[in-house]
């Protein structure tokens, strides 16, 4: 297949293109570099089979060429990044979606969106199954992103119901590994950097509001096989084992040897008490659940933090 993936030099994109490589396909990625980073990337400089544009998708995109797959992962995707930008996170959700959906109508492709856990809000149905409507603040400052998920669902399809477009919908629950950035304010990268540095590690409340990690290599597997099946979607891919932001602080202090202290400051603004995928629907059409536990997970990410901080560390002391 030919197919072109927006956000590529993000954390989820990049390692997309890295699997859709892997099977033998060619791959256009594309980023405007808003919260994506071209070392995510660097190594695929020279590939025969990528190929990188530079373009923001909330303008006209073209492609020259048959496209066979048009999957739409461009947009800012943590609290830090959508609270600074709250008009990208929307424009990218709604005209970014409905550039991406006219060419995937154009070219007769398969089209792909990335939604999230965060339509479903501070949920009052837990665990969260797809049939689930949500339960979120339209107007409050996490809104920018849940809306413009919600709305990007509902224009792709619209899109399906109206033009015949063959579309997957994906809600991508809490993910964590190699690429993140460190500074991207979601609670794993942030509670790496901070012990390995011996900063505090910063719980928001008292640390009993609950989450469910997915490493990065079981939430792909999950992706690539919801774009190969027949099932529109949507279909959570997350993964199921839930714990507290304190339970996870504990387990970041266990896997780096760190001694920092844990600090509490006051929870923001609509912040979901708890999250958890129910995945009935993956295990069921697509055969998939995550097979890495946390504790080998925050392993095999801690040597990615730990380059990060050292050359992070290296490069301010020789400013000094």
């Amino acid at each position: 297949m030919r197919v072109l993936i927006t956000g590529a030099a993000g954390f989820l994109g990049s390692h997309l293109c890295d699997r859709f490589l892997a099977e033998g396909h060619e791959v256009i990625g594309m980023d405007n570099f808003l919260t994506g980073t071209p070392d995510n990337l660097a190594h695929l400089v020279g590939s025969p089979r990528f190929r990188f544009v530079s373009h923001n998708v909330t303008d006209f995109i073209y492609v020259e060429g048959p496209l066979d797959g048009v999957l739409h992962f461009a947009s800012p995707a943590s609290p830090v990044d959508y609270l600074e930008m709250p008009i990208q996170t929307l424009k990218v959700g709604s005209l970014g979606t409905h550039k991406t959906l006219g060419l995937a109508k154009a070219k007769r492709a398969r089209y792909m969106l990335a939604s999230t856990s965060e339509v479903y809000g501070d949920p009052e149905v837990h665990p969260q199954p797809e049939t689930y409507w949500g339960h979120v603040n339209p107007i409050g400052p996490r809104g920018v992103y849940d809306e413009a998920k919600r709305f990007a669902e509902a224009m792709t399809m619209a899109y399906h119901r109206t033009h015949g477009v063959d579309v997957r919908i994906v809600r991508i629950f809490n993910t964590y590994g190699p690429r993140m950035r460190p500074s991207d304010g979601r609670v794993v990268s942030n509670f790496l950097v901070q012990a390995l540095r011996g900063e505090p590690l910063t719980v928001y409340g008292d640390g009993s509001q609950t989450r469910s990690f997915c490493y990065v290599d079981d939430e792909i597997e999950g992706i690539y096989r919801l774009f190969q099946s027949g099932e529109i979607g949507p279909v959570n891919i997350g993964n199921p084992d839930e714990l507290t932001v304190l339970e996870l602080a504990q387990k970041v202090l266990s896997v780096t040897g760190s001694r920092s202290p844990i600090e509490h400051r006051p929870l923001p603004t609509d912040d979901p008490r708890v999250r958890r995928p129910d995945i009935s629907l993956a295990r069921r059409v697509l055969g998939w659940e995550p097979k890495i536990a946390l504790d080998e997970g925050l392993r095999r990410t801690l040597p990615y933090f730990q380059a990060l901080v050292e050359k992070q560390d290296s490069a301010v002391a020789r400013t000094l």
